[in-house]
């Protein structure tokens, strides 16, 4: 009896050091503050606009008549009547960006688009 006895707290903490452990239960991340980005426009639906290289993807209708905020992409490169000295294409949290190089001499401008209208001028 004192063998059984004996063997009876070493059969008790066999069991607290089990292999199988169980992880802490962790509460779910706060909701982030951050609000979700505004769709965006796919490219199909922004008409003619231009390549890394500022060759437009399509014809021109050419509807526009004057640089001003609001044109199109190709619009632009159809006004100035030559091909742009750089252009960058990238994704934003707005949609398409791009921005277009025109080196003029002593000056140069710098045209930003955002999903294919012209949004502000640097000059």
């Amino acid at each position: 009896m004192r063998i059984v006895l004996g063997l009876l707290p070493a059969l008790l903490l066999a069991g607290c050091n089990s292999a199988e452990r169980r992880e802490p239960i962790q509460a779910p991340p706060p909701p982030s503050a951050v609000l979700p980005a505004p769709p965006r426009a796919p490219a199909a639906a922004l008409g003619p606009v231009l390549d890394g290289s500022g060759a437009c993807t399509d014809p021109v209708p050419g509807t526009a008549a004057a640089i001003e905020t609001g044109i199109g992409e190709c619009d632009l490169v159809r006004l100035k009547g030559r091909p742009p000295t750089d252009v960058l294409v990238g994704e934003g949290r707005s949609g398409r960006e791009v921005q277009v190089l025109y080196t003029e001499p002593g000056a140069k401008e710098l045209y930003f688009f955002v999903n294919n209208r012209l949004d502000r001028i640097v000059r």
